[in-house]
């Protein structure tokens, strides 16, 4: 579990409130657990393994405790944007319903937000408070001061379990190491934010690599084992960042373009990726089709919330998508592309297939269960954040995707939650999605958007086919007029835009694109 909230717990930033909060829930028990070694140093290290433990479970435990209510419970180790952007959007909903009273935070473990926009409007203008503009106002530009490097609040993520200005080092250790790293990455990475793309890619080269070598040079079952599990728990984060990689055309300085062209040859097959599929089928098919009806991993033609549905879109893309992608850009006169995709696809096969001749146990472990892991991830991912599609309008970006505010897409995962940004503006940088969604606010409630809490895609997917759509209702953070809708008539809208749509659905709502 991230130290950098929790560390924030009974202290100025919280006022104490998330401090009751791991009183009442028993996933943020660890909090007080930490609390109660913290003068024991040698301890520490276990109880934040045990801590970040608890936290990967966390959204399994949420659907089994009410008193983790999914509709009320804050997530302390939010990123300080999504809490900025969650209290707001909680604010907006309490003053609609309850104009007269105080703003209402789940355990008031935000207070010190409200805090950090007072102090960060004082700092940047004398605006009096005069409601809603105002408080969007005040929090923007502390949004913004975060991104920009020449402001005093500029932060630049480092790490993703820590946020820098919580990490208590020794002074020798901050000044003579972290420091001068930071000075460093900064010059080293294309954008000064993103610091925390150098550490894991340090990271990978130090730990995939050698490991995935040794199994060729001494191959152990139990090696392998681990090794596929630090894969996997790798694999996430790292295709994340390779997202921004293919969308920003590199994550390292411009003078360093060598190496950020090279090193995806060495680390995306250990990943589970095929060299250069990932840049093909995401930029220049998924984004120009949009989850349309020309879009190979449309969900537009399958019935969201049903498993036999599900196995064949999973299907379809896992055995035929090396064949689908190449034809669909030959027959959208785009034959380089295709060519290209064809060969890159079918070179990272034969180059495993070959491996797999010279040591099947290495390559097993090294190659081959990575890459269907990461298929499968890949789909249940893209179901997740495409199953909700509006009926009257699917054409439209703001109903076509989502939004989700929690730990695992936006702290781990390079704001991957703000879909809906990302498909508005696919370039955008990902430290911009939640600034970029406020601006935007008024436009998505307009839009009947969604935006949810407390469940990443993974756990969106499953609820689905689990049609449990109580707790999906009670994840919805209700915007414009979703606010005056109940628990129950929210639960009906999103199972209404779930729906298959029929080839004449289809070719009513997209026009020229027809159906298959």
């Amino acid at each position: 579990m991230p130290p950098t909230w929790a560390s924030l717990v009974g202290q100025e930033s919280f006022n104490g409130g998330a401090k009751e909060a791991a009183t009442l829930t028993p996933v943020c028990s660890h909090l007080r657990i930490r609390s109660c070694f913290q003068d024991f140093p040698l301890s520490r290290r276990h109880i934040d393994f045990v801590g970040r433990l608890l936290s990967s479970i966390s959204s399994g435990l949420l659907s089994r405790n009410p008193m983790m209510d999914p509709a009320t419970y804050i997530n302390p180790y939010l990123t300080r944007p999504d809490l900025l952007v969650l209290q707001n959007l909680l604010r907006d909903i309490d003053r609609t319903k309850n104009p007269a009273s105080a703003p209402f935070l789940h355990c008031q473990s935000t207070s010190s937000v409200e805090n950090e926009i007072e102090s960060s409007s004082k700092r940047s203008s004398n605006i009096k408070d005069d409601g809603f503009v105002q408080d969007d106002d005040a929090t923007i530009k502390l949004l913004n001061a975060l991104n920009d490097p020449s402001h005093e609040d500029f932060e630049p993520t480092v790490f993703f379990t820590w946020d820098i200005k919580h990490i208590k080092l020794p002074v020798f250790v901050n000044d003579y190491f972290m420091q001068p790293y930071i000075r460093l990455a900064k010059k080293v990475v294309r954008v000064e934010t993103d610091v925390v793309m150098l550490t894991h890619l340090l990271l990978y080269l130090t730990t995939s690599l050698p490991s995935a070598i040794f199994l060729y040079y001494r191959f152990h079952w139990l090696h392998g084992v681990l090794h596929w599990v630090m894969q996997t728990y790798y694999v996430g984060t790292y295709t994340l960042m390779m997202h921004q990689h293919i969308h920003m055309g590199g994550i390292l300085a411009r003078k360093y373009q060598l190496i950020d062209s090279l090193f995806p040859y060495i680390t995306n097959p250990l990943m589970g990726h095929t060299w250069n599929s990932y840049y093909y089928h995401h930029v220049k098919h998924h984004h120009v089709e949009g989850n349309g009806p020309g879009d190979l991993s449309s969900t537009i033609y399958y019935q969201r919330d049903d498993l036999f549905n599900f196995l064949c879109y999973l299907g379809r893309f896992l055995f035929f998508i090396w064949l689908e992608l190449p034809l669909y850009f030959l027959q959208n006169g785009k034959a380089i592309l295709g060519i290209k995709a064809a060969f890159w696809e079918i070179s990272s096969y034969l180059v495993i297939y070959f491996l797999a001749r010279f040591h099947w146990n290495a390559t097993l472990f090294a190659f081959i269960l990575p890459f269907f892991l990461l298929r499968l991830a890949l789909m249940v991912g893209n179901w997740g954040q495409h199953a909700f599609v509006d009926e009257a309008d699917p054409n439209s970006d703001f109903r076509s995707s989502i939004t989700l505010i929690d730990v695992a897409s936006n702290r781990f995962c390079y704001n991957d939650g703000y879909h809906t940004s990302h498909h508005l503006h696919p370039r955008r940088h990902w430290r911009e999605h939640p600034v970029a969604f406020l601006k935007q606010k008024q436009r998505y409630s307009t839009e009947h958007a969604l935006v949810f809490r407390n469940i990443d895609y993974m756990m969106m997917t499953i609820r689905l086919l689990r049609r449990d759509y109580m707790y999906l209702a009670k994840c919805l953070v209700p915007i414009g007029n979703q606010i005056d809708m109940s628990l129950d008539e929210i639960a009906t809208m999103l199972q209404a835009k779930t729906r298959r749509f029929t080839k004449t659905e289809i070719q009513e709502k997209f026009g020229k694109k027809n159906g298959r």
